[in-house]
């Protein structure tokens, strides 16, 4: 039962909050894409399995991070009790896990057609070397944009692998969401970040932060407006977004305190219901069309 609860320590399934930030942009894909006239079976087998790839890639990313990060973490107090950085698991047996938890996903993956398979093991050297960016670019939270939201492309493909403009436009959107998000999550370490010489946004933008998470969470919604209007949705989308942008202004920026790393942590997790509200927004008006 220790050598488990370590594991499940090791794979933070206590803070779903990064398995959902990871599984909302798949959902949003596969919800932009999905004909609904030809009944939800597929559509909701799709979503079941891109859930379950959500949650063993991020499990396997986080093992690989605290392997990558073990000699920073334990000199951060938020991260320094993780048990590869406090020495509780061996990099080992670490590792046995990530091969283990990438199998179990790679027999997800094989379920999706061939493009799909190919986009999902191109993501892999991506998913695994973001850790690293903090030692060599101020911009970890960009590469992490264009990881994080890979999914949104292989969900669409998943339904039609045809090359298309449009998931591409809203996947570009996601990279701005997720590094206005990412960097309000990395004010919480931003002290210690510093002394030990690693690199973020956070950092970079310490001076003035909420104009880059303002512009960025503008660029997410003006691209969501953008994307309804090619998708030829209805009045009812755009008051939907409407309604996104006053929970992104308000909750995310107005109400952000970056000298706290409690409010800081609170507006990081209030990106769930973000995500839930934009794949509601989507389904809702996929469903009416």
């Amino acid at each position: 039962m220790k050598n488990f609860k370590l594991f499940l320590d090791l794979i933070r399934i206590k803070k779903p909050i990064g398995i959902m930030l990871l599984f909302w942009p798949c959902s949003w894909g596969l919800t932009l894409i999905n004909d609904f006239s030809n009944g939800y079976s597929k559509y909701i087998l799709y979503l079941i399995y891109f859930f379950l790839g959500a949650t063993l890639m991020r499990s396997a990313g986080c093992i690989v991070n605290d392997i990558l990060d073990r000699k920073y973490d334990i000199l951060v107090e938020r991260t320094k009790n993780r048990p590869i950085a406090s020495g509780d698991i061996s990099v080992s047996l670490s590792l046995v896990y990530v091969i283990i938890l990438c199998s179990l996903a790679f027999l997800i993956l094989i379920q999706f057609n061939f493009i799909t398979i190919l986009l999902g093991l191109a993501s892999m050297p991506f998913a695994f070397s973001y850790p690293l960016m903090k030692r060599y670019t101020y911009w970890p939270q960009l590469f992490l944009g264009f990881t994080f939201n890979y999914g949104l492309i292989m969900a669409w493909f998943s339904i039609k692998p045809e090359f298309s403009y449009i998931p591409i436009i809203f996947y570009c959107g996601a990279i701005f969401w997720t590094l206005a998000y990412d960097t309000i999550y990395g004010f919480q370490d931003i002290k210690d970040d510093e002394i030990i010489g690693v690199k973020s946004t956070s950092i970079k933008f310490k001076k003035n932060p909420k104009l880059l998470i303002f512009l960025c969470y503008l660029t997410f919604i003006l691209i969501q407006i953008f994307s309804g209007i090619l998708m030829e949705f209805d009045y009812y989308y755009f008051i939907g977004t409407l309604i996104i942008a006053v929970h992104l202004f308000f909750f995310q920026v107005m109400k952000l305190d970056i000298s706290n790393p409690k409010s800081c942590l609170k507006s990081f997790r209030s990106n769930n219901l973000l995500g839930f509200l934009v794949f509601t927004n989507i389904l809702i008006n996929k469903i009416n069309l």
